[in-house]
């Protein structure tokens, strides 16, 4: 299992599930579009989630994982209908990979269909076998799935422990293709476990079926079946990163212990998880599970409970081309290779449908007695008869009664049945039929008149972006962001102290009450300025921000990049700490505007802060009742720096300690109270830089004095000495 769960990992999945059959379901969640996690609830142990990752993997964890605030739709659907349900079997659909799972709900009898395959998809079913709702509306050859319609499982596939060696030898005297391509393919193997049989059995992979004993590699296939029934463990298979040996690194899997620790060593060295050890990981190193799922969890479980946090990047457009943020030059480029890409297809199609034409046409006489012989059983005979017949002929592939069409294998320069496949119509002639190709082609080259015009406007557009990206840097200004969505924190005044802490403050007296309630917990302090009206501030031990270490390509490298996490490594805030914070929250506070140079700040725990006034009190939105001893810091400098960063690939300016600010950013400024408007030095940050004005304002305290300058409100010192 390296990308997708095979179906073997699947059937190994469903014996682990069996054994939860009665639980109750007790939340739906879906932290990525690409991820559903059920909460489940057995009687008799602790309540785990079913991870369910699309077109990947299904397995248990225990993992924290944050969860989005408000669900998304389909998320609201499955709460709908399975909540509180009762799971009533867990089965696989014959060897395919396709998860079902049985519900008793308030509705009735419910299904959801895992689909494991191709993109993968998730499929909510009735008791009628109605779709309630898919995860993503879908088409395929022969069924769809969408809402409405029933669901339609894909094609059964050829289940191995169903071969005895007369259906194994049926299947190699049929195929034309080496022993691992034939057990992978028609075998339904795949490559992982085909490669294990013609191991098991001591054949070359490459060999021809012709040249094996059928005994062999069925007694071998056996062998593997057997094993993976037997086999209730999993396996985490490591691989070495090349600075040490396979001895060396199985000592460090030895030991490592369940924790985050272990997580960092397995993002670096584990390569897949199995339900048994496989000849192809002998001489590897290798952590033992009790089952698939923890190894499965021990693999992927870390990066698959971070979903929320790549959920949120790819709403502020900083993910992945096609899906999240890009420069004007990165979109056209893509574009680009996309145009470029399709004409290269163009180009293959026409070619394949002239040289089929052709084929046809030096081949005449083949096709039209193939055409002759096929009309004349169908008239003597039926379709139904003629099909049956035609499976004994190497020259034809299917049959279509409905079109009265056939698809023939064309030969090929020995006059073999090994060329290319070309439907035909039954009623047309050969001369008929090869047009129908060279008009395809036709078509496809006026398709490609239209495209290669578009590539050409394409290539003069990005000539134009590309200019006038390296004006932009040449000037020191940044790429404007398009953002659907900004970073929570930047609703509030916020900023950083040092060690990363996140610190946040209300803007208003409904963001006052927010800080308090959503954004004060655990071992977050409290500050406040000792002036009426000054905003409620919360410094979080646990949420911060931390260095980058994959810088995003649209960032300059002269502004420090962050990311946002969860969970810092140093929780601990002490008094410095508490200081910087203090100061800041006197910046925020009214002591700016009355140009005072000097204020106070408390700081009190979590617990000590309440909406609960004393009988006959009232307390009015966003002020708050502080109770017992607080910690003062007085005479604090009105006095801050600010500073281009970059956040999630966002660059943002920040206020913050000027000390701190002018060791982190090359391009900061130092302010102090005065009498320059706050937006006339808004539109001078926002020339200078492009960040936006409305960015630039929610930072700014106030009107400012500029005491230092180092290109925010001026171009940095290298272009100007480069001008």
């Amino acid at each position: 299992m390296k990308a997708n769960m095979s179906g073997f990992d699947l059937r190994a999945i469903v014996g682990e599930l069996s054994q939860y059959v009665g639980a109750y379901v007790k939340k739906s969640y879906m932290p990525h579009y690409e991820q559903i996690v059920l909460r489940i609830n057995p009687k008799e142990s602790n309540q785990f989630d079913l991870v369910i990752v699309r077109g990947s993997r299904v397995y248990t964890s225990n993992r924290d994982r944050p969860m989005p605030q408000t669900p998304p739709p389909f998320a609201m659907v499955l709460r709908k209908y399975l909540k509180n349900a009762r799971m009533t079997a867990v089965r696989q659909l014959g060897f395919d990979r396709v998860l079902a799972l049985e519900f008793d709900t308030k509705f009735g009898k419910m299904h959801l269909y895992v689909e494991v395959f191709r993109e993968g998809n998730i499929i909510l079913v009735d008791s009628e076998g109605i779709i309630i709702q898919p995860l993503t509306h879908a088409k395929y050859s022969g069924r769809v799935l969408k809402k409405g319609v029933e669901y339609s499982p894909p094609p059964a596939a050829s289940d191995p422990h169903d071969f005895d060696e007369a259906a194994l030898q049926e299947i190699f005297d049929n195929s034309d293709r080496d022993l691992v391509a034939t057990l992978g393919g028609k075998a339904n193997l795949g490559g992982t476990h085909a490669n294990a049989v013609c191991s098991l059995a001591g054949y070359e992979p490459n060999l021809a079926t012709s040249e094996v004993d059928v005994k062999k590699v069925h007694q071998a296939l056996m062998q593997l079946l057997d094993g993976l029934a037997s086999g209730a463990k999993g396996y985490v298979i490591l691989k070495t990163d090349g600075e040490q040996s396979v001895e060396e690194l199985q000592e460090l899997a030895n030991q490592q212990v369940d924790g985050a620790e272990r997580d960092k060593f397995l993002q670096q060295y584990a390569n897949e998880a199995s339900p048994t050890l496989l000849p192809a990981h002998e001489g590897k190193a290798v952590i033992e599970f009790d089952n698939l799922c923890q190894a499965v969890d021990a693999w992927q479980g870390s990066h698959d409970a971070g979903a929320l946090a790549r959920r949120e990047a790819e709403k502020l457009d900083i993910a992945s081309p096609g899906r999240g943020f890009s420069t004007e030059v990165e979109k056209l480029e893509r574009r680009q290779a996309q145009q470029e890409k399709a004409l290269s297809g163009f180009a293959k199609k026409i070619e394949k449908q002239q040289m089929i034409g052709h084929t046809i046409q030096n081949n005449w006489t083949h096709v039209e007695s193939l055409l002759a012989q096929i009309k004349e059983s169908v008239e003597e005979n039926g379709w139904k008869e003629t099909q049956k017949m035609a499976k004994q002929i190497p020259w034809i592939v299917s049959m279509n009664p409905a079109d009265r069409t056939f698809t023939t294998i064309l030969p090929d320069d020995n006059g073999e049945p090994k060329g290319m496949q070309a439907m035909l119509r039954l009623d047309e002639t050969v001369h008929q039929n090869a047009q129908n190709f060279f008009e395809t082609a036709r078509k496809q080259k006026a398709k490609t008149k239209g495209a290669t015009d578009a590539l050409e406007e394409t290539n003069v557009y990005l000539k134009r972006a590309k200019k006038k990206e390296v004006k932009a840097k040449e000037s020191g200004r940044l790429s404007k962001i398009k953002r659907s969505k900004r970073l929570w924190f930047e609703n509030h005044r916020w900023s950083m102290t040092t060690g990363g802490h996140l610190l946040v403050g209300g803007k208003d007296a409904k963001g006052n009450d927010a800080i308090v309630k959503k954004h004060l917990s655990g071992s977050d302090m409290y500050l406040h300025a000792d002036i009426h009206g000054a905003p409620s501030c919360s410094l979080r031990a646990s949420q911060g921000f931390v260095i980058d270490e994959h810088r995003p390509g649209h960032i300059p490298n002269d502004i420090p990049t962050f990311k946002l996490v969860d969970k810092l490594e140093d929780e601990q805030i002490n008094d410095d700490k508490l200081t910087e914070a203090a100061t800041l929250a006197l910046c925020w506070s009214r002591a700016w505007a009355s140009g005072g140079g000097h204020g106070t700040v408390f700081a009190v725990k979590p617990a000590q802060v309440s909406k609960t006034a004393q009988t006959g009190e009232y307390v009015g939105k966003g002020a708050f009742i502080v109770r017992g001893q607080r910690q003062w810091f007085r005479d604090l400098d009105v006095r801050l720096g600010i500073g281009i960063i970059a956040i999630n690939g966002v660059p943002l300016l920040m206020s913050g300690m000027p000390g701190m600010i002018r060791s982190m950013c090359p391009r900061y400024a130092i302010l102090s109270p005065g009498i320059s408007k706050k937006d006339k030095l808004a539109n001078r940050i926002y020339k200078n830089t492009g960040i936006s004005t409305d960015e630039i304002l929610a930072v700014l305290p106030g009107s400012c004095d500029i005491l230092e300058d180092e290109g925010i409100f001026t171009p940095p010192k290298n272009i100007i000495e480069e001008e």
